[in-house]
């Protein structure tokens, strides 16, 4: 099948290779020059664990085409995807400007009929404004569909491949049909592919991406609360993870959650609520908690230092807002590191990825390492903000002889206080015993 994909963020750019790597034809569009000569020269933009392989073979294979011209893109491409930014506008709603403008140019030129796919995490009642914006200049027919992504930033590529299920939201045979026929090969093990109307698809994205931040959030509230009562939130964690109902994963408390998605998602959702006179007063709450979250730590490390924080330097390791990404946005890294440098505190950086990003924000108000170890060169603390996995298991005693005193806050849980103990450092983490 032919495939155009308007726009390559994170979604667009997995969307469109991997699509071609089932053997569809895909051109993918930005406006953006010099993103796009990098695509064509076979550099990938992002960082994103096994896409570049794909990548790779999917342009040599000339399935995969990048081109900044939309005509060409809808010359192209009998179904259209908009994989578009939606970011948080000033009062916390989704802006629709990018979907909104690039579809009435769409409505313009497109000739023949067209399936044009709302990829973007969207309002509901999106897929009827694009209908409506094409409409008003589209001389032939076309299909506006809602067919929202459910990729985890590193873990997009399986996710895509093999995905839980896929949701189609359109009341069109015809669209469905295609839809159908497209996403056929990655539901060959009986997965489902999901059909519902247009509005009911775009609630289905925010509604599972603000219950996935309701159930960190509420954990993060049982971590807080076993601090103040002598309780211990991993063995809580597991003692709710067995029981089927509530399932493991996302039971994993820590300083907050943070990315393109769960943030941006659950204010939208909370600000299309107030649209409608309807108040989310659990939504109200989880984005409260989350945003106290991000800084907790802070307490415990001015407590450790007697406030006098001014002339200690502090290493931070894991600075993406999750490990396996290099995306930064509202990481709670942020948080942390914007409230230390405002109480004087120097501070050592180091993550595998993400770093030429935060220094886009930060420039050299950090001082970045080269490896984990050398981050903690002169260092009064260790500070844990992303749980990657080089972290998980580290040469204790190296840290211990590289830092100017054996203590760590950890922000993600990653050791067993056992073994801290046995080690012999102050180790603060999260709802769990501290040992000073």
């Amino acid at each position: 099948m032919k495939i155009a994909v308007i726009g390559t963020g994170y979604v667009g750019l997995v969307t469109g290779t991997c699509l071609a790597e089932t053997g569809n034809e895909v051109v993918c569009v930005d406006i953006d020059k010099s993103k796009v000569a990098q695509m064509q020269s076979g550099i990938v933009p992002i960082y994103e664990p096994h896409l570049d392989v794909l990548f790779d073979r999917n342009i040599r294979a000339n399935r995969l085409k990048f081109t900044t011209s939309l005509d060409e893109g809808l010359k192209h491409g009998d179904i259209v995807f908009l994989a578009l930014p939606t970011p948080e506008d000033g009062d916390g709603s989704a802006d629709l400007s990018y979907v909104l403008t690039v579809s009435e140019e769409i409505g313009k030129k497109i000739k023949t009929y067209k399936v044009i796919v709302d990829k973007s995490t969207v309002p509901v009642g999106t897929a009827e404004k694009v209908s409506e914006v094409i409409a008003k200049n589209a001389g032939c027919d076309f299909d506006v569909v809602s067919n929202p992504e459910f990729l985890r930033e590193g873990f997009a590529v399986d996710d895509f491949l093999k995905p839980e299920r896929i949701v189609v939201g359109s009341t069109s045979q015809r669209a469905i049909l295609l839809m159908e026929k497209l996403y056929s090969p990655f539901v060959r093990s009986g997965n489902p592919i999901i059909v519902m109307d247009e509005k009911s698809a775009e609630l289905t994205k925010y509604a599972a991406n603000s219950f996935l931040a309701t159930k960190i959030t509420f954990m993060n509230e049982i971590a807080n609360y076993c601090e103040k009562v002598g309780a211990d939130v991993d063995k809580v964690r597991v003692g709710m993870g067995t029981d089927s109902r509530i399932g493991k994963r996302f039971l994993f408390p820590g300083i907050g959650y943070g990315g393109s998605c769960f943030p941006k998602d659950v204010k939208a959702l909370q600000k299309a609520g107030q649209d409608s006179n309807y108040d989310f007063k659990i939504l109200n709450s989880v984005i409260e908690v989350n945003n106290k979250q991000k800084t907790i730590l802070i307490p415990k490390i001015e407590g450790h230092f007697n406030n006098e924080l001014a002339s200690k330097t502090i290493a931070i390791w894991g600075l993406a807002f999750k490990p396996e990404t290099d995306d930064v946005r509202e990481a709670p890294s942020i948080y942390m590191m914007n409230s230390l440098l405002q109480k004087g505190v120097s501070l050592r950086v180091f993550d595998p990825e993400a770093m030429p990003n935060i220094k886009k924000q930060f420039g050299d108000k950090l001082i970045y390492a080269n490896s984990m170890y050398e981050a903690l060169e002169n260092a009064d603390a260790l500070l844990i903000c992303t749980e990657w996995s080089i972290f998980r298991t580290p040469d204790f005693q190296k840290l211990k002889s590289l830092l100017k005193e054996p203590v760590i806050f950890d922000g993600r849980n990653l050791y067993r206080i056992e073994d801290l103990e046995t080690e012999g450092f102050t180790y603060i983490s999260i709802g769990r015993k501290q040992i000073n």
